[in-house]
């Protein structure tokens, strides 16, 4: 073991110091320790909003999205959906169909996206977990049902178990004005019964009513177009190699998204806010990572006569240096390890038992905090404490005035 190592161990917590250099030394580790568990907790946490946020879009988009560059809309067979199909790691393909529409129902209205989906789509998409009321169905015999956003439900006071108020859907018809003496003439006008309520996220809950696809299209007045090919994907496939080998397939004339594609800003800006948060708390961090600063200056005074012996049997001065930054970097590696096994227990605990929950959490879709650890940030934690624990032991080692031996 070098001498700078043995005589670093030996200062650090010594039991002839005095109690307050012992004292402010615990602090400071203490300090560290708290910064680098509130650090990693609160960036887990946030990794579980996020991971929560992304796991109720997917709920409902689809793995890959085929939709048309320009125009709402566009004819299916100008894609070989043949061949797509053949892709390795395609699951399923479905068509869709979408068009802004008014729903009536009793004294209520709402304006909603009418999107029609075919009988592939509850595979596509995670939607028969997101019903709250009612059952996932489309069609039955003869007989076509809608599914509603709860938002949309709400606007409308909808109920399930009234068999003699149906929704009224309302589609502009392509190219008709609207009468004023007659103005239903601008619309086409078909009638539904819903059969289940859906809820995954605000944006969706508030803007959706899924129908069947062959109905949609009798109302919007399209009866080949679609407005999306969807596409979902066998479990362990890449969806980027996936989207290349579509894209390769499809013409210029249609764009090939992703999930991360389709939404591109949102991930952005979790992202974006999850290292800003990690910033904001590491310059906390830092706060409390100077007392080492405090600790290692009173600690020299302390050793005053132990340098001075040490320079006089000869130790350079860069020895005696690196033993007060050692010191600090053992300060500092030691809370940072202590918080970092805290706040994993923490958060392990919080993700088993969700000990800490939300308030109106019974309201949401879960109840309490959310959790995901990272590697990543355990390492990005251990390396911005163990740099900034450095440069303070740096610092103040550097500031270390060694007198030189007689005869020197």
């Amino acid at each position: 073991m070098r001498p700078e190592i043995f005589i670093a161990r030996r200062y650090l917590f010594a039991r002839k110091s005095h109690n307050v250099i012992n004292i402010i030394s615990i602090i400071s580790v203490i300090g560290v320790m708290v910064g680098s568990m509130g650090l990693i907790i609160v960036l887990s946490v946030f990794n579980g909003f996020s991971g929560l946020v992304v796991s109720l879009y997917n709920s409902f988009d689809p793995d890959i999205k085929i939709s048309a560059v320009k125009g709402k809309t566009f004819e299916p067979s100008g894609i070989d959906i043949t061949a797509i199909q053949k892709i390795p790691g395609i699951a399923a393909v479905s068509f869709t169909l979408e068009e802004t529409g008014l729903i009536k129902y009793r004294d209520r209205q709402y304006i909603a996206t009418i999107k029609g989906v075919d009988a592939k789509f509850t595979s596509i998409t995670q939607m028969s977990d997101k019903i709250i009321e009612g059952k996932l169905l489309l069609q039955d015999d003869n007989n076509d049902y809608a599914i509603v956003g709860g938002g949309v439900a709400y606007g409308l006071s909808l109920a399930l178990d009234d068999p003699f108020n149906p929704m009224a859907v309302y589609i502009p018809r392509k190219g008709k004005p609207v009468s004023t003496l007659n103005p239903e003439e601008a619309f086409n006008i078909e009638m539904i019964r819903p059969s289940g309520i859906f809820s995954i996220q605000q944006d969706f809950d508030s803007k959706y009513v899924l129908v069947p696809i062959d109905f949609a299209r009798k109302i919007i007045g399209l009866p080949t177009k679609v407005s999306s090919v969807e596409v979902a994907l066998k479990s362990g496939a890449d969806a980027e190699s996936v989207r290349d080998q579509v894209a390769a397939i499809t013409s210029d004339d249609f764009k090939v998204q992703t999930r991360l594609q389709q939404h591109e800003f949102l991930y952005k800006i979790l992202k974006s806010e999850k290292w800003a948060v990690y910033f904001i708390l590491s310059f906390i961090l830092m706060i409390a990572i100077f007392n080492i600063i405090g600790s290692l200056t009173m600690l020299i005074i302390e050793k005053k006569k132990d340098i001075g012996i040490l320079s006089a049997m000869g130790a350079e001065n860069g020895m005696i240096r690196n033993i007060f930054l050692l010191e600090g970097l053992m300060i500092t590696l030691s809370g940072a390890v202590a918080g970092l096994l805290i706040g994993g227990v923490i958060c392990f605990l919080q993700q088993q038992f969700g000990i800490i929950k939300l308030e109106n959490g019974e309201s949401f879709v879960i109840d309490a905090y959310p959790v995901s650890m990272e590697a990543l940030d355990f390492v990005s934690v251990l390396l911005i404490v163990s740099v900034i624990g450095f440069l303070a032991a740096y610092y103040t080692s550097s500031k270390i005035k060694i007198a030189s031996p007689a005869g020197k």
